[in-house]
């Protein structure tokens, strides 16, 4: 993916640079390929486990559906960014849309897991107030208001950069090398308002939330430990995901306008850090079902029913055996 977003030559008349790493290939096909094997069944996991938690009325059950259909969308585009790092054809419209979902999956990602650290916030924090906020009904609306919210943003960067006009052709697949100062302006707002917002507002919530829970006799331990550990993880794993990523925009964006020799040297960092992205959208759904107690009843329940459902069938195919042996 990463190697698919670097543009040979620089479409601005003041600078062209022309760059080759050795890094393409080997994260096309091993990193991706890995990421994508392991992220789908997660993520179809997940979502199932989501659907039945919405069904039986859990707030965070919408909130972790929409975030494993944004990490499932993500996920399923992989095998298209394999193809571009292998220098394969694509067409232009899909080569424009599958961008278009890997940075709309990046920002709904950051949205969402602020929304499960603001509601476990106020559940812990504030038990005997604000129960609207933890309905369903309301968990629906905030899940959708992200979703129009980082759409629409993402809307207006790309038509402000000229890529709308261009969605049809190879032109969003590829990032130009080196950026321009409006590209860099626009890097630097990416980074504030979709990483360290994000960050600052989970781990703030995080830390209220020990703060609470340890004050707390009524809270059992060992739910205070799932509680701590399931947010310490989400969030030790959205800043390990995308902290990298963020650092070396940030270079870029300061260091790179204009300048072949910062583009050059950036190359490797970018293409490696961008991978590192993928590892929110597979362990996010791994991380939640192996923590939550709610997860682990429902993901039970789908096991008892296939067992059944399985038994069921072989019990029917061996009474057809028997009937026919007769």
């Amino acid at each position: 993916m990463a190697a698919a977003l670097l543009n040979q030559t620089n479409t601005s008349a003041a600078t062209s640079c022309s760059m080759e790493s050795l890094m393409e290939k080997p994260m096309a096909i091993h990193v991706y390929s890995l990421f994508f094997i392991v992220g789908f069944p997660a993520n179809c996991l997940s979502l199932y486990v989501a659907w039945m938690l919405m069904r039986n009325g859990n707030n965070i059950g919408v909130y972790l559906f929409n975030l494993s259909v944004s990490d499932l969308l993500y996920t399923i585009t992989l095998p298209s960014w394999i193809e571009l790092g292998m220098q394969k054809p694509l067409g232009g419209l899909w080569c424009s849309l599958v961008a278009v979902i890997m940075y709309n999956s990046f920002y709904v990602g950051s949205g969402l897991l602020c929304c499960i650290s603001v509601d476990r916030y106020l559940a812990v924090v504030f038990p005997l107030h604000f129960h609207w906020v933890r309905e369903v009904r309301t968990a629906a609306v905030v899940s959708i208001a992200v979703w129009i919210l980082e759409i629409t943003i993402h809307i207006i960067l790309l038509n402000h950069t000229g890529a709308l006009q261009a969605f049809s052709s190879r032109a969003l697949c590829k990032e130009r090398m080196p950026m321009t100062q409006e590209e860099a302006n626009l890097a630097l707002t990416r980074v504030t308002l979709g990483f360290l917002v994000p960050v600052f507002i989970m781990t703030f919530c995080f830390q209220q939330i020990m703060q609470s829970l340890r004050q707390s006799p009524s809270i059992l331990r060992q739910e205070r430990r799932k509680i701590g550990l399931l947010l310490f993880f989400l969030l030790l794993t959205y800043i390990v995901a995308f902290m990298p990523y963020q650092t070396v925009m940030l270079l870029r964006a300061i260091l790179e306008p204009g300048t072949c020799d910062w583009a050059t040297r950036l190359t490797d960092p970018y293409l490696v850090t961008v991978a590192t992205t993928t590892i929110n959208s597979t362990l996010d759904p791994i991380i939640y079902c192996l923590i939550s107690e709610s997860a682990h009843r429902e993901i039970s329940k789908a096991k008892e029913k296939c067992r059944g459902s399985f038994l069921r069938w072989k019990w029917t195919v061996g009474s057809e055996g028997i009937q026919t042996v007769s």
